[in-house]
């Protein structure tokens, strides 16, 4: 094997794994990056490390493959702070951190806290690497915990602050590129035929099917096996957030998303069915609003790549493990068509109805400042057909996941897992996976206030996003849970979810982006056209109604 340093090692491996972007901040293996450098890999420096963390995790969502990020030992706690949100959308992210040498722990080192424990809690695998002659064996490691299974996060911690005893140095190293481990998912399981059957069997016979789809259709690319199989066997479907875009908000099976984040129809029509189909879904808290939704006791069949998973959170009637694209692939091979289940549909269609003429008043309404409802509707209309919308989460997260219609097939949907204020970093890290298509982040003031400072990482590298603020100078999700305490609207209550009305389009100016306000649904669209045809980042600062307040999400009685 021939002698190189780890630090040019760690660039070819990553360099051959298909990663074109590195999100860190310094100072950490400063020889990688510019062994990375040379290879093309484009060093993005951030102002924090957690919006590295969030960027890496958007970049490696949308490319369904494995991003990177890095981070000095006295930012690793930050750092790991960063990937809750990788960790809890299932993305491949490597995380490569800095260490004291062991001759300095537990000695009261300057900067040095321990931070095994922050990086065990939100990663699949974590290793430490001391030699460089080891790092061969725990980075091949970390990308292949990455992809296979379910997707994750990963963490390596080199030795010295800034991983010199690793990368600095030479050993007999030998780059080996394992292909499968640069995508997601990394290997296609197939459930067992005999299992398919049984599922084909107990899908037609039910009366009242419904498909659940989540976040693992996403990562499979199953979103034409999905259509296709609902409309076989003439199931209406519901989507998580995180496979949103998986299946037509036009399409005469669409119930939209279910649990928290979600349209009354959809949990209602899960609460009436009589057989549900979670495809690719943890059955986690905010899906099934808190196991709920649907209601324990409801007959359930489960797939997922991952084993694990099946009947976690319901009992099941039958799991199957697999690749969600390609087990519904064999299901569909199987399945024959399904008459129409009139009775059923003209159910659901009459829920469909009921609540879009719940949200009509709002969505068409003329009212200003606007309601956040009719920018939904507007930025639906205009959104361009290859478009990532990235949306951050809390009010953001329930207006684009319950308003927001995606109309094509090759728009992308990104959204916050946990923590507000991820939005616009995350979109830094689509734009860069996906660079020649329109990315757009959906964030609030209180979502943008978080990391304003990456307006100038954007300046600085060309990474020409485009955020629309839902501004209403407020966190007024919160604002019923602080009067309740309260007892009502006092001065005291109101400084804990009332801002300042900020002007972010002149902040944006001011940092050399293009900044714009809207304060009429009218001015939106010219307002966008301005932003991605400017050649800057851009932010499109909408001023917002302050009442505009999501509606609690439906419970059955």
């Amino acid at each position: 094997m021939p002698e190189m340093t780890g630090a040019k090692y760690l660039a070819d491996t990553v360099h051959g794994h298909g990663i074109t972007h590195v999100f860190f901040m310094p100072y950490i293996v400063p020889r990688a990056l510019m062994e990375m450098e040379k290879l093309g890999i484009k060093r993005i420096q951030t102002h924090g490390e957690k919006a590295a963390a969030y960027m890496a995790d958007a970049y490696a969502r949308v490319n369904r493959a494995p991003g990177l990020c890095m981070a000095q030992s006295v930012g690793a706690v930050n750092l790991a702070a960063g990937l809750q949100d990788a960790f809890l959308a299932c993305s491949p992210v490597v995380a490569i951190t800095g260490r004291e040498t062991h001759n300095s722990l537990q000695r009261h080192a300057y900067q040095e806290v321990n931070h095994v424990n922050p990086f065990s809690a939100v990663t699949k695998y974590s290793a430490d690497v001391s030699t460089t002659a080891e790092l061969p064996v725990y980075l091949r490691q970390a990308l292949r915990a990455a992809t296979t299974g379910t997707p994750g996060p990963v963490h390596l911690d080199l030795d010295a602050l800034h991983g010199g005893t690793v990368v600095d140095h030479e050993a007999d190293l030998e780059v080996t590129i394992e292909n499968a481990f640069s995508r997601v998912p990394a290997f296609r399981p197939e459930a067992e035929a005999e299992l398919i059957s049984e599922a084909l069997s107990l899908l037609v016979a039910a009366s009242r099917p419904v498909i659940v789809a989540g976040g693992g259709v996403t990562a499979s690319g199953g979103r034409e096996e999905l259509i296709a199989l609902a409309e076989r066997l003439s199931i209406p479907v519901a989507t998580s957030l995180n496979a949103k875009a998986m299946f037509p908000s036009d399409h005469e099976l669409a119930l939209g998303s279910p649990g928290n984040y979600s349209r009354k129809c959809a949990n209602q029509a899960l609460c009436e069915a009589d057989l549900v189909f979670f495809i690719g879904s943890h059955t986690g808290g905010q899906v099934t609003h808190q196991y709920r939704i649907p209601p324990q006791g409801t007959p359930i069949i489960q797939l997922d790549i991952n084993a694990e998973e099946l009947g976690r959170n319901y009992p099941i009637k039958l799991g199957l493990q697999g690749d969600a694209r390609n087990t519904l692939r064999r299901m569909l091979s199987q399945a024959k068509q399904v008459e129409r289940r009139t009775e059923w549909l003209r159910r659901v269609h009459a829920l469909i109805a009921e609540w879009r003429a719940g949200v009509e008043e709002h969505v068409n309404s003329e009212v200003l400042p606007m309601r956040p409802e009719r920018l939904c509707k507007e930025l639906s209309d205009y959104l361009p057909s290859d478009a990532i919308l990235v949306s951050d989460t809390g009010h953001a997260g329930i207006w684009t996941g319950t308003m927001l219609d995606f109309k094509h097939p090759d728009q992308t949907y990104a959204r916050c897992a946990g923590s507000l204020g991820w939005g616009f970093p995350a979109a830094l890290g689509a734009k860069c996976a996906q660079p020649d298509r329109p990315v757009i982040c959906f964030t609030g003031d209180g979502g943008i206030w978080y990391h304003m400072t990456e307006l100038d990482t954007a300046m600085k590298n060309g990474i020409n996003t485009v955020t629309v603020v839902n501004n209403n100078h407020s966190l007024n999700q919160e604002q019923g849970g602080v009067e309740a305490v309260y007892g009502g609207r006092t001065s005291g209550s109101d400084e804990l979810w009332l801002f300042q009305d900020a002007d972010f389009a002149a902040m944006a100016e001011s940092m050399g982006c293009l900044g714009i306000t809207v304060d009429k649904p009218s001015e939106l669209a010219s307002a966008l056209d301005q932003a991605l045809e400017s050649g800057r980042p851009a932010v499109v600062d909408v001023k917002t109604h302050l009442e505009g307040i999501a509606p609690q999400a439906w419970l059955p009685s």
